[in-house]
């Protein structure tokens, strides 16, 4: 059960990640998370806007998947934090996600809001993909990069 934060308490983050899982566990999705690079401090809203994104993709699944499970992968590349969000579910379930629109409207909307971008859409071999790519906006100035 996710608990319910009071008016004090900081927003969500990738640090609640894990509370997520077992969210969507209890409710019947088999979630796989997967980690590529190094993790960095992330900006609040950086932080916030990735959580949010893994966490309306994993509702869209839980409603639209038919009780399939779902794989987010975060990739820490250079310059940006790359998230994808699949799972396998069937055709009609993928037309169902995407004609909803509003909370894939919302996705890409809080992307842009931090100078990312987002698509979603089904995948060649079946399954449906929100995958987002959010700037590592650093937390303190960086020395500048030597010429090549």
């Amino acid at each position: 059960m996710t608990r319910t934060p009071s008016p004090w308490s900081p927003p969500p983050g990738l640090d609640r990640l894990p509370e997520l899982v077992s969210t969507c566990a209890s409710a019947g999705l088999d979630v796989t998370l997967t980690t590529e690079g190094e993790p960095r401090p992330l900006s609040p809203g950086v932080d916030l806007t990735a959580y949010r994104i893994i966490q309306e993709a994993l509702t869209n699944v839980t409603k639209h998947g038919a009780g399939q499970g779902a794989d987010v992968r975060l990739t820490y590349a250079r310059t940006r934090l790359l998230i994808s969000v699949t799972n396998d579910g069937t055709a009609a379930a993928v037309a169902e996600a995407a004609d909803g629109g509003f909370g894939l409207m919302g996705m890409r909307e809080r992307a842009h809001s931090v100078g990312g971008d987002l698509r979603a859409g089904p995948l060649p071999g079946g399954g449906f993909e929100v995958a987002t790519a959010l700037p590592l906006h650093s937390l303190a100035p960086e020395e500048p990069e030597a010429a090549a």
